[in-house]
C-alpha cells in the first residue's frame, strides 16, 4: 500500500509554519493516543503516521527533499508501512510534544508495558557517497568503511565484566515505574522507564574494563551499500542497523546515506534527461552530416541534417537517465552549436569574401534571393 501525503496526514498546507505543523501534530497525538484508545490497531497506526509525517516535516532539510522528491527522496522507499520506529521510539523521539499535550514526560518503557526492559538504541550515522552519471544510471554497489560504534567483544555488548549484574532497588527489577497525572482528559496513566536504572531493570556490579560499562567501542566496518538506479543530488537513503551499536546490547541506529552527484565531463543533468553541447562546422552545418556522440552508456551516430541553425535541440530518446520509481527514462537533449572558426588562412578569407554577398548566404533570405519581409511585402502589393 502506497504512503499518504504527509501534509494530508497532518491536514496542514505547504505552506504551513513550524508551529503550525506542530500544533497540528499535537492535534492527531491526542485524538490517537494509545493511552486513549486502548487496544485500538487503526488507532495505533494514524497514530505512528502521524510521527513519520511530523518527523519530516519538522525537519527543514528533511522537509526541502520531500517537497523535492516526495517519499522517495526518505530513505529509498517510494512506498509502505507506517513509521518504521515502535511506538517506543515515538515517544522518546517526541517526549517534548507529549509533555505539552498531557502534562507529563515522553519516556516509555520498550514493551508497552509487557514487562520488558529499556533498550537503548545507537545513534544514527550520516554520510556523504559520490557517484558518477554512469553509476547512478546503472545503479551501483559500494563498500565503504564507517568509523562507527560496535558491540564490545570482550563483554559481548553487556557492559558488564564477567556478566555482574544486580537488581535495580528502585525499580525491584522492572525496570519501569508508574505515574498517574491528572489532565485535561481525565486521569491518565503512564509507564515510563526507570530513572534509577535508565529502564533496564538491573546495574553494573562491575564495569568492562576495555568499554567502561558502555557495551560499545569506536571501530571501523566495512559495509556494502547498494545504491538503486536514478537517485539524484541530496537523496537520502536509509541502511536499517548500520548505525552506530546500541549500549548495552541495544538496537542499532541506522546509516544514513547522502547522493553527492559528481560532474560530468560531457552531461549536465536535468532532472531525468541529460544535455550534451554539440559543436558542428559550417560546412556540416549547410550540407548535411552525420556526427557521432557520447551518450551515458557508449557512443551513437546522429544526422545533422541540411541547413541546421545554431540552438536546434535533437532528441535520443530514452538515452537520459532512468527515474528512481523505474517507471520512465529521460532523454538526451542535444544542443547544436554552430562553430564560427577564428583562425582563417588567406585562401579561406577569399573563399568566404566570394560567398559573403550570395543570396543564401544572408540571413533570412532564400527563395530567390527574397527575405521574410520583402515576401509578405508582394503579397500586399
Amino acid at each position: 500500500m502506497s504512503k499518504r501525503d504527509y501534509y494530508e496526514i497532518l491536514e496542514v498546507t505547504k505552506t504551513a509554519s513550524s508551529e503550525e505543523i506542530k500544533k497540528a501534530y499535537r492535534k492527531k497525538a491526542i485524538q490517537y493516543h494509545p493511552d486513549k484508545n486502548p487496544g485500538d490497531k487503526s488507532a495505533e497506526e494514524k497514530f505512528k503516521e502521524a510521527a513519520e509525517a511530523y518527523e519530516v516535516l519538522s525537519d527543514g532539510d528533511k522537509k526541502a527533499k520531500y517537497d523535492r522528491f516526495g517519499h522517495a527522496g526518505m530513505g529509498g522507499a517510494a512506498g509502505g508501512g507506517a513509521y518504521s520506529g515502535n511506538m517506543d521510539d515515538i515517544f522518546d523521539q517526541f517526549g517534548d510534544i507529549f509533555g505539552e499535550a498531557f502534562g507529563f514526560g515522553g519516556a516509555r518503557s520498550r514493551g508497552g508495558g509487557g514487562g520488558g526492559r529499556q533498550v537503548h538504541r545507537g545513534t544514527n550515522i550520516r554520510i556523504k557517497v559520490k557517484l558518477t552519471l554512469e553509476e547512478i544510471a546503472a545503479g551501483v554497489t559500494k563498500k565503504i568503511k564507517v568509523n562507527k560504534y560496535i558491540t564490545c567483544d570482550h563483554c559481548k555488548g553487556s557492559g558488564a565484566k564477567n556478566g555482574n549484574f544486580k537488581n535495580c532497588t528502585t525499580c525491584h527489577g522492572s525496570g519501569r515505574v508508574t505515574r498517574v497525572t491528572d489532565t485535561f482528559l481525565g486521569r491518565m496513566q503512564t509507564t515510563q522507564a526507570c530513572p534509577g536504572c535508565g529502564g533496564e531493570g538491573r546495574t553494573i556490579a562491575d564495569k568492562c574494563t576495555k568499554c567502561y560499562g558502555d557495551g560499545v567501542v569506536r571501530s571501523e566496518e566495512v559495509i556494502e551499500l547498494k545504491i538503486p538506479a536514478g537517485v539524484a543530488e541530496g537523496m537520502q537513503l536509509n541502511v536499517q542497523g548500520k548505525g552506530n551499536a546500541g549500549p548495552r546490547n541495544g538496537v542499532a541506529g541506522d546509516l544514513l546515506v547522502v547522493i553527492e552527484e559528481q560532474e560530468h565531463e560531457h552531461f549536465i543533468r536535468d532532472g531525468e534527461n541529460l544535455h550534451y553541447n554539440l559543436n558542428v562546422n559550417f560546412a556540416d552545418a549547410a550540407l548535411g552530416a552525420e556526427v557521432e556522440v557520447p551518450t551515458i552508456t557508449g557512443k551513437a551516430k546522429i544526422k545533422i541534417a541540411a541547413g541546421t541553425q545554431s540552438g536546434k535541440v535533437l532528441k535520443l530518446k530514452g538515452k537520459g537517465l532512468p527515474s528512481v520509481q523505474g517507471y520512465q527514462t529521460g532523454d538526451l537533449l542535444i544542443n547544436v552549436y554552430v562553430w564560427t572558426p577564428q583562425n582563417l588562412s588567406k585562401e579561406e578569407k577569399q573563399m568566404l569574401e566570394k560567398l559573403r554577398d550570395m543570396p543564401n548566404f544572408s540571413p533570412g533570405e532564400g527563395e530567390g534571393g527574397k527575405g521574410f519581409f520583402s515576401r509578405m511585402k508582394d503579397m500586399f502589393e
